[in-house]
C-alpha cells in the first residue's frame, strides 16, 4: 500500500523579505608594533576616524632611551672603523718599505673588515630603534568607525595586542539571517533590493557576496552577506534595513513533500500512480526551488497526476500497488 497526493499547479511569486543590518566588510584589530605602557587614548567608542588619525600613545621614554643607545653604538662603531682604516693604511705604507710583514698587513685588513661589518650592524640597529620610536603612536590605517576599545591608559600592552577595533567604512554590506529552505533560492537570485529604515523611500541595490557554510548554533539560520552597490554617504554602520528579493517564476509549479522525491544517479524523480492498472512508474522531474519545507517541481509532472509520497525507495517500475487511502490535494499529506 502506498500514500499518494494529487498534483495541482500553483503560482509562486511572492517576494521574500528579511530584516538586516548594515555592517563593514572588514574590521581591523589595531595594536602597537612594540610593547609598552599606554599613556593616552585619543578616541572614544563609536567615533569616526580618518586615515592616519592618532588613536593611542605609548610612553616614549624607554623607546627614546633605546634610540639614543643605538645612536651612541653607531658613533662608536664609526670611530672604530676610522681607526682600523688608518691602521691598515699605515701597515700598507710600512710593508712597502719592508718594515712589516705581509702577515701583519693581512691582520690589519681583517681588523678593517670586522670594523666595517660592525659599523653596518650598528647602522641597521640605529635605524630599527629609530623606527620603533615612531611606533609609540598608534594611528588608523583607513577611514572607519571605532567599534571596541580593548585597552585603557595606564595599561601595559605587548606588541601586537589589540587596543582599538575599527570597522572600515569604505566597503559596506548588509547581513541577513536566512532559513535553510531559502538558501538555494537566494543563491540563484543573487541580488536584492535594500531599504533602510532611516530612509525607506530610497531603494539600494545589493548583491549576494557570501553565504555562511554552517548555520548559527542558536537560531539555526545561515548568515548571508550582501554588498551594497554605490551606497550614499549617509549610510552608516549599524543601520537597520529590509532586504527584498523578487521571486519571478513564469510557470506554475507543483508542491510536493520531500518524501516524494527519489535521488538516484544524480537525478531526481518521483513515482506516478497509473489509475488504469494500479501500477507505478518513475518520472524524472526538475526542482525549481523549495517553500516551507516542501519541494517545488517545475517540470515533469502534469496537474491531476497522482504522486506517491511515501515508500518511494522500495518501489519497482510497473509494480502493482494499492492506495492507503483516498488521494488528497497536492501539498497536503495524508
Amino acid at each position: 500500500m502506498v500514500r499518494t497526493t494529487v498534483a495541482q499547479a500553483e503560482m509562486f511569486g511572492a517576494p521574500l523579505e528579511f530584516a538586516g543590518e548594515v555592517k563593514a566588510r572588514a574590521e581591523s584589530r589595531l595594536g602597537f608594533r612594540v610593547g609598552g605602557k599606554i599613556v593616552e587614548r585619543l578616541v572614544e567608542f563609536g567615533a569616526s576616524v580618518r586615515p592616519g588619525q592618532p588613536l593611542a600613545r605609548l610612553d616614549p621614554r624607554d623607546l627614546a632611551d633605546a634610540e639614543a643607545a643605538g645612536k651612541s653604538a653607531l658613533e662608536a662603531a664609526r670611530a672604530d672603523l676610522k681607526l682600523a682604516e688608518s691602521d691598515f693604511k699605515r701597515a700598507v705604507d710600512l710593508q712597502k718599505q719592508n718594515f712589516v710583514s705581509q702577515a701583519e698587513v693581512d691582520r690589519r685588513r681583517s681588523t678593517l673588515d670586522a670594523a666595517r661589518a660592525q659599523r653596518d650592524r650598528a647602522e641597521a640597529q640605529a635605524r630599527s630603534l629609530g623606527s620603533q620610536t615612531s611606533y609609540a603612536l598608534l594611528t588608523a590605517d583607513a577611514a572607519g568607525v571605532v567599534t571596541a576599545i580593548e585597552a585603557e591608559a595606564g595599561q601595559v600592552v605587548s606588541a601586537g595586542q589589540t587596543v582599538v577595533r575599527v570597522a572600515r567604512a569604505d566597503d559596506k554590506e548588509v547581513w541577513i539571517a536566512v532559513p535553510e529552505d531559502r538558501l538555494d533560492l537566494i543563491r540563484a537570485l543573487g541580488a536584492g533590493e535594500v531599504r533602510l529604515w532611516a530612509n525607506a523611500s530610497q531603494p539600494l541595490t545589493a548583491r549576494v557576496r557570501d553565504i555562511a557554510a554552517a548555520a548559527d548554533a542558536a537560531t539555526r539560520t545561515y548568515t548571508v552577506r550582501l554588498r551594497l552597490d554605490n551606497p550614499p554617504a549617509d549610510v552608516r554602520l549599524g543601520m537597520t534595513a529590509t532586504v527584498r528579493f523578487d521571486v519571478k517564476r513564469p510557470q506554475p509549479m507543483v508542491r510536493l513533500p520531500l518524501s516524494a522525491l527519489l535521488e538516484a544517479g544524480g537525478k531526481t524523480s518521483v513515482w506516478i500512480y497509473d489509475t488504469s492498472d494500479g501500477s507505478v512508474k518513475p518520472v524524472p522531474v526538475l526542482i525549481g526551488g523549495s517553500d516551507g519545507g516542501d519541494a517545488l517541481v517545475a517540470q515533469g509532472i502534469e496537474p491531476g497526476q497522482r504522486v506517491v509520497t511515501a515508500g518511494v525507495h522500495v518501489l519497482q517500475p510497473g509494480q502493482k500497488v494499492r492506495l492507503m487511502d483516498a488521494p488528497v490535494t497536492a501539498g497536503a499529506r495524508s
